[in-house]
Order: C-alpha cells, then structure tokens, then sequence
C-alpha cells in the first residue's frame, strides 16, 4: 500500500467519516521520512524526522531546493512517500484532513480564476459542507468573520485577479481561517507582502496558536523568525541540517550557517 494513501474517511467530504482526534497528541509528527522525485538519480527528502506540538509555530527555514515545499506538500498528502511515517494528531495522512490546510505559494495559483474573495474563503467550507449541500448560515458566518480577521471584508466580492500580493496573501489565510483547521502548512507566507500584511498575518497566527492550533511553515525571512516562530527545522539537500529553539539559538539575523550547531537547551 502507498504509505501516502489516505486510509479514512471513505468519504472524505462527509465530516461524520472523520477520525476523532487523538487526546494529548501533537499536531504532527514525522519519522525517517523519504521520498523521490520520478527519474530523480537521489532522494529529494532523506531521513527526515521532527515533530509539530499543539499551540507551536515552526518554521522551515533553507535555501531554494533544499526541500522545504515538498515536505509540505507530502504532509498535506499532496506527494506519495517511500518511507517513513507521518502522523497528524495521531492519525495517518487522509483521517484528518478537515483539520489540516495547505496553502501553496501564491505564484502557483491562478490569480485570474473568475471568481471572488469571498468565493475562495467558502471553499475553505467543502471539508464540513459535502458535496451535494450549499452553504449555510453558518457557513456564510465563517466566512464573514475569516474576511473581518483578515481586515479584508470590504474585499468579499472583489475578482481574484484584481488583488494586490499582500490582499492575495490575507485571502489564502482567510481560506484557513474559515476552514477552522487546526494545522496551516504555509509555503512562504511571509514573502512579497508589505509590512502591514505581515504584521496582521504575524498576529493571526499568533492567536491561532494561542487558541491551540498550530504553523508549519516555509520561509526565507530569517530576520524575523524569533518574532514570527517558536522553533525552527534548517533542511539543506534534503536533509535537517539543524533544529533549534528560537529563545536560545542567538542572533537570527545572520547566515543560516550560523545555525549548523544546535542551540544549547
């Protein structure tokens, strides 16, 4: 069997198919994971192995190739795997995935698919919604106040296509937010926003994790990973070439080369 493959639900738009979470279990957990690209002459992640606690933000940090979005997309069972094991809130990939969102960088979407903001917030809906219903008065108020947390309800019937990078950003979380997932896989949130997104996306991460959710996500931006993380996963080649608490790993600010010796605890 594809370790990869979803085993629950069978449905897996049908809510009531869907595991219940595991208690006092971290939101993920990853084990000697391996995969590889087809034809690819090594393995485009080898041995990778870390884990995600409730109510943590971890950022994984490295240079381009290194790995980092296909980490994320084998998480979101998006990439098969060949070896290892994944567990999300104790669960294989697939049983939980109404729990779980993954939002891509925003230069692989399409921008100019018709429709609105508050069009790609519902869709964060589908998971509870199944196939054959519309949505609800519930449904509707999710979206509402994913829109207002985001600060872009007056948005809510503007054209993808007409969103500046930053408003395209707040959109995706919004998305996530609506959701009501309780783990986001973000792939480079933080880049190519201005300074007041980032900051608005900084704080509604921070509140999710203090609700008890919890942030994996990619990111460049080493200047503010103590400001905007907890920890970090420094993956080169493939490999975790580090792990570290951001209170004790020192400056951020400088290379990741400074990081090739873990902190001390």
């Amino acid at each position: 069997m594809n370790p990869a493959s979803p085993v629950d639900p069978l449905l897996p738009y049908g809510g009531r198919a869907h595991r219940v979470r595991h208690s006092d279990e971290p939101a993920l957990v990853v084990e000697r994971l391996r995969t590889r690209y087809a034809n690819a002459a090594g393995w485009t992640l080898l041995d990778i192995s870390f884990g995600v606690a409730a109510g943590a933000r971890v950022a994984l940090v490295g240079p381009n190739g290194a790995g980092k979005s296909t980490l994320l997309k084998v998480i979101a069972g998006l990439t098969p795997f060949a070896a290892g094991r994944v567990r999300i809130f104790g669960h294989p990939i697939g049983a939980r995935h109404h729990r779980i969102t993954y939002l891509p960088q925003r230069s692989e979407l399409d921008w100019q698919f018709p429709c609105t903001v508050a069009d790609l917030v519902m869709t964060g809906r589908y998971v509870h919604m199944g196939w054959l219903r519309w949505p609800s008065r519930e449904d509707h108020g999710r979206v509402a106040n994913a829109l207002r947390r985001l600060e872009i309800e007056t948005l809510a019937d503007r054209r993808l296509g007409e969103l500046s990078g930053g408003q395209q950003q707040r959109a995706l979380l919004a998305r996530a937010i609506a959701q009501e997932a309780s783990l986001f896989l973000l792939d480079e949130p933080l880049n190519g926003i201005d300074e007041a997104t980032r900051d608005l996306l900084n704080a509604v991460l921070a509140a999710h994790t203090r609700d008890g959710g919890s942030v994996l996500a990619a990111t460049h931006d080493l200047g503010r990973l103590a400001e905007s993380f907890d920890s970090a996963v420094f993956l080169r080649d493939g490999q975790i070439e580090n792990q570290f608490a951001l209170r004790t790993a020192g400056d951020v600010r400088n290379s990741p080369r400074h990081y090739h010796r873990r902190a001390e605890p």
